[in-house]
């Protein structure tokens, strides 16, 4: 399967999934129809929305308020991007410039707050008691784990475990709420839905494992933010956190510097420590076995074209250099 294949298995959703979020972003306030366009236009992987799809089809569900569950989930996504760029002051995301750059922090706040609250309106339209229950949970763990992040920006001493604690809050949850979420709307057994929720969260690891690698060895270009953005912020992912576990003293304390003071005048020397202290090799395999878990997961599922499509999507993302 070519990257884009699984995308082509939902291609006709996919296109109603776009019509409907095009609807939803409509307001009488122009600003925020402006700015709402301007994160959804960008285009992004849209990821989130095609795990909604490839889940419930994979289960044999047909009705179309699968696509407005993938609608939702991608507003939920694009609310908290609004809100991250904010947190994290980026400048370059979808490789154009940010929201917050364009028209400053305060409107994007509160149009991050218009599409979740269109989100939770979609959601209410859906009707479905289980799938409210499922993301009203997600949004929480989420915000708590960008709180959890925010808490440990410069602090040295975070742990591989802590730093674990980050990343399945605010990345792995959306994924994991995504596949669940599609399993409950599709009243699929007990069995199946677990499957599918525990895939969606070792996904999610996966692909931010991937993510944070990709700052210290990506192209900006290719990835359409800023290399050493994470370093620039004081962040300590995983990459940073087994390089002073296991790299030399000198290596450790470069790196430990580096967090303390934040910024990027270090980054080439940093960016060669953690390389030689293995710590890329580290997180890449670590990312590798998560999405490997997550594909056994998908044996509950009956063979077909979506399950297949949910393991190339697997494979793709640990495998992307974007």
């Amino acid at each position: 399967m070519q990257p884009q294949a699984f995308y082509r298995v939902v291609a006709d959703d996919f296109t109603a999934v776009d019509g409907i979020i095009r609807q939803q972003v409509v307001s009488r306030v122009p600003l925020v129809e402006k700015i709402g366009d301007y994160i959804i236009s960008a285009g992004g992987k849209r990821l989130r929305p095609l795990l909604v799809l490839l889940s419930g089809r994979a289960l044999g569900y047909q009705a179309d308020d699968l696509r407005l569950l993938a609608a939702t989930i991608e507003f939920l996504h694009t609310a908290t991007l609004l809100h991250d760029d904010v947190v994290d002051m980026s400048d370059m995301r979808r490789g154009r410039s940010t929201a917050n750059a364009q028209w400053g922090n305060a409107p994007s706040v509160l149009v991050g707050d218009f599409l979740y609250s269109r989100s939770f309106e979609m959601m209410v339209e859906l009707g479905s008691m289980p799938v409210m229950k499922i993301l009203s949970h997600a949004t929480r763990v989420i915000a708590e784990g960008e709180v959890l992040q925010l808490s440990k920006v410069r602090d040295a001493s975070t742990t591989e475990e802590t730093y674990m604690e980050v990343i399945r809050g605010k990345t792995a949850m959306l994924f994991e709420a995504s596949t669940h979420a599609a399993a409950a709307l599709a009243k699929a057994n007990e069995a199946q839905r677990e499957a599918l929720r525990t895939f969606g969260d070792h996904l999610g690891i996966a692909f931010q494992l991937v993510d944070d690698l990709l700052d210290y060895k990506g192209d900006a270009a290719e990835l359409g933010k800023n290399v050493g953005d994470d370093l620039a912020e004081g962040k300590p992912t995983l990459p940073l956190i087994y390089t002073m576990r296991e790299g030399t003293e000198e290596q450790a304390a470069l790196v430990r510097r580096a967090i303390q003071k934040g910024g990027i005048e270090d980054l080439e020397s940093i960016r060669a420590a953690v390389d030689a202290a293995g710590a890329l090799e580290y997180t890449a395999q670590l990312a590798r076995d998560y999405a490997e878990r997550a594909i056994a997961c998908l044996e509950v599922l009956p063979a077909g074209e979506y399950r297949d499509a949910l393991i190339e999507l697997s494979r793709f993302a640990v495998a992307r250099t974007h």
